[in-house]
């Protein structure tokens, strides 16, 4: 196979990468027969192809030549008919683009199909009748119907030859537009008395190799005297008409003459186009020379005809011409707009300048009709940016984000500058992927959540929530509690926090009264890869409930001696006896406390501050009073429920020790009560004597232990550590604490049946009392303790 390769390349700096090559190959090649090494002609390795998924495009709807990715060679998809392709330029080509994505590239290839002689002259008629006077003088033309080729070039129609030509002769007239008329010349008069019909043979004769011919038979009748031939007015006329013109439209009007008279000088007109679309498009009234319209025009397929007319006249005699039609173009064609490579989505961190879809144009219209400007909607981060043979790249303008807009309907828009203007649009829909660019933000700055005391562990206290703009895995947010102390207590023996939910647990119950509330830090995480985090801060305030009842703190109760608050018969009305003291370690309303004297033994004589607790006389003190006035106060919390505490107050009216001593011992001593105390006297000296003489039994023994011990750690050379017995005190102040610490205990003689109580300053004049005791005690003025003798057993020391 003959065929020749012609390769050039130009490569020019736009968005993509450009180049051209073209190859030169023979029609009717077979099928899969090799166009050429593309690869290697543009320098791309095989590899490229296939990984830039190498795909041809083309304009034309059939595709002849398809691509070899393995082997990057071009090759013959479908047989090739130059005729069909290429029905009125000698020069027939195939323009394709190779199109190649990441990075997208394309490059533009002509494959010019040349000629074979495939194709015989044909003559449109197998026969050719002419009606010639005998009088027809030497010289006489008679028009010939031409054969056609639709080879090209040598392959093409080159000679007529006709036979036998005893009385014509064969002339041919070339034209201006290298096409060949033939005329048949009469170099013999006719004679019709010797030879009434004659057969002539025309053959046409192609250049090829080999050659090709088509044959037509010609017919003459030999007619009696026709001396005047029909002429037309001009030899060339010309016409034009507006592509989409309607049918019947009169294109021109030729006019030939005849001088003769009679059936000899009536002129039929003729058209003698052979073999192409002339006679579809066109026709001609035999009696006026009217062109008429009869197909519809369309100026991208035809811009021109050239109309061959004949007129006749019955004698035979004819003349010719030829009307040249041009045809006009209107707006008429929309552009069209072709998909050549797109990207469906995008990441939303793609740079600028990102080539997403590359298009090309075409507008079949010429002139102004045919200049096509394209624009995209506003308002979008994407460009139109137009390169060479009307290509157009779109592209990234700005930063994308998906957040903002998920999706993007681009309608591209392209419009001719005719009269009216002509437009088509596509509209490309471009998805943008998610990159994990967005953190989880809380719905809050921060949050402040209440629980109530004594809650069950495990109860749900509130909800921290977080959204993530992302999508999908990046938008799947955790919670998770940061590390924290409170009170050097990890946070999370408090709170804890689903993952999932966000939702806060309490660990345990709280207790109001040794936690008042804390804070601790959520930070919520995305499942991005890296992932992005925030976090909040979150306060618990524990509420406070009503668990605790008042705490009577003076007067003191004790177990056996009384305290008691005298009174002086000359005191007034509002004499301020004493005052209960009394605090709740609840807050808020649980804690105020109020003050009701429940019981008394006179309840006209005292009354109870409600808010403070003071007990005052409410009238005048006389002689009727009784000495030994017992008061019950009940105080009471304002929680709900409410909680409340009762206090004994023993209160003396009197206004001399003895007189209260005397009465408040016969009020808290019976015979029944000494016989029973002397009965535990004596047990308790049996005891007491018991344990001492163990106690001194045990101490023998343990210092006789010790002495045993020394004496081996002295012959042992062992260091010696001293040993202090578990009360030693450092009086010298040489340990680590530097200083002694003494605390006094005071308590009352009976101390079998007395509580400990601490002194209290003497601003307050207390009595004392000791039932079993007859003397009198004086009246405490300080913060002495009467337990000075050091061997008391309830002396305490802290060291």
């Amino acid at each position: 196979m003959n065929w020749q390769v012609l390769l050039f390349m130009s490569l020019l700096s736009l968005d993509s990468v450009f180049g051209q090559v073209s190859y030169s190959i023979p029609e009717e090649m077979a099928k899969n027969s090799l166009v050429g090494n593309i690869a290697h002609d543009l320098g791309l390795e095989s590899k490229r192809l296939i990984s830039g998924k190498a795909k041809i495009y083309t304009r034309n709807s059939n595709e002849y030549i398809e691509l070899n990715r393995e082997r990057g060679v071009l090759l013959v998809k479908e047989r090739i008919d130059r005729e069909v392709l290429c029905t009125e330029t000698a020069l027939c080509s195939l323009d394709l683009q190779i199109i190649l994505e990441n990075p997208m590239e394309f490059y533009s290839v002509t494959v010019q199909i040349t000629d074979i002689n495939d194709n015989a002259p044909t003559f449109e008629k197998g026969e050719m009748k002419f009606k010639i006077s005998e009088s027809a003088v030497i010289g006489a033309k008679f028009v010939l119907e031409r054969a056609v080729d639709l080879d090209v070039g040598i392959n093409d129609l080159q000679r007529y030859e006709l036979k036998p030509t005893d009385n014509f002769a064969l002339k041919l007239h070339n034209n201006a537009d290298g096409n060949k008329n033939v005329e048949m010349v009469l170099q013999k008069p006719l004679d019709r008395e010797k030879q009434e019909q004659i057969s002539l043979v025309l053959t046409a004769v192609d250049g090829g190799e080999p050659q090709m011919s088509g044959t037509m038979l010609i017919v003459i009748t030999v007619l009696d005297i026709n001396d005047n031939a029909p002429v037309f007015t001009q030899p060339t006329y010309k016409a034009t008409v507006t592509e989409n013109s309607l049918r019947g439209t009169v294109v021109a009007t030729v006019t030939a003459s005849d001088a003769d008279q009679g059936s000899n000088g009536k002129v039929t007109y003729s058209i003698t186009n052979t073999l192409d679309n002339v006679r579809k498009m066109f026709e001609v009234s035999e009696e006026n020379g009217e062109v008429t319209l009869i197909g519809n025009i369309d100026f991208e397929k035809y811009r021109h005809f050239q109309i061959n007319l004949l007129a006749s006249d019955e004698g035979g005699l004819t003349d010719s011409c030829k009307l040249i039609v041009d045809v006009q173009d209107v707006n008429d064609n929309h552009p069209e707009i072709n998909i050549m490579s797109k990207s469906n989505v995008i990441v939303e961190d793609a740079k600028l300048n990102t080539v997403v879809t590359m298009i090309n144009i075409e507008d079949k219209d010429t002139g102004e009709n045919g200049k096509v400007q394209c624009f995209i909607n506003e308002h979008i981060p994407f460009t139109l940016k137009a390169s060479t043979h009307n290509f157009f790249s779109l592209v990234t303008d700005s930063d994308l984000d998906r957040e903002v807009a998920s999706q993007y309907n681009i309608t591209v828009t392209c419009s001719d500058e005719g009269v009216p203007s002509l437009s088509s649009s596509v509209t490309l829909t471009l998805q943008i992927s998610d990159v994990n660019d967005n953190a989880p933000v809380f719905e809050r700055s921060s949050y402040e959540a209440y629980i109530v005391e004594n809650n069950t562990p495990g109860l749900s206290i509130f909800t921290v929530k977080a959204r993530d703009a992302d999508w999908n895995q990046n938008s799947r947010v955790s919670y998770i509690l940061e590390d924290f102390s409170i009170n050097g207590v990890p946070v999370s023996s408090y709170v804890s926090v689903s993952a999932d939910s966000g939702v806060i647990h309490a660990v345990r119950s709280f207790d109001y009264e040794q936690i008042k509330g804390f804070q601790f830090r959520v930070k919520a995480q995305d499942g991005g890869s890296p992932p992005l985090s925030s976090n909040v801060t979150v306060k618990v305030v524990i509420q406070d409930q009503n668990d605790n009842p008042p705490q009577v703190l003076y007067p003191v109760q004790t177990g056996g001696s009384v305290v008691a608050e005298m009174v002086p018969r000359a005191a007034d009305v509002g004499y301020l006896v004493t005052k209960v003291v009394a605090v709740d370690v609840d807050s808020g309303q649980n804690a105020w406390l109020s003050y009701k004297l429940q019981k008394a033994t006179d309840r006209a004589l005292f009354e109870v501050g409600l808010q403070n607790g003071e007990i005052r006389t409410i009238r005048q003190v006389n002689d009727k009073d009784a000495v030994k006035q017992r008061l019950t106060v009940i105080v009471e919390d304002n929680g709900q429920p409410s909680r409340s505490a009762a206090v004994i107050v023993n209160v003396a009216v009197a206004d001399s020790f003895p007189e209260v001593l005397s009465e408040f011992t016969d009020f808290t001593h019976d015979k029944e009560y000494n016989d029973n105390l002397t009965f535990y006297l004596v047990l308790a000296l049996a005891v007491v004597s018991f344990l001492f003489i163990t106690c001194v039994v045990v101490i023998i023994s343990v210092k006789i232990y010790r002495w045993r011990q020394s004496r081996t750690l002295f012959h042992s050379n062992l260091p010696v550590i001293p040993y202090y017995p578990p009360r030693y005190s450092d009086t010298l102040g040489t340990g680590t604490l530097q200083h002694v610490y003494n605390y006094e205990v005071c308590r009352t003689t009976d101390s079998r049946k007395s509580d400990c109580k601490f002194g209290r300053a003497g601003s307050q004049n207390v009595l004392i009392l000791d039932p079993s005791s007859t003397g009198t005690m004086q009246r405490i003025q300080s913060e002495k303790s009467i337990l000075d003798e050091p061997d008391s057993p309830l002396e305490v020391r802290l060291i």
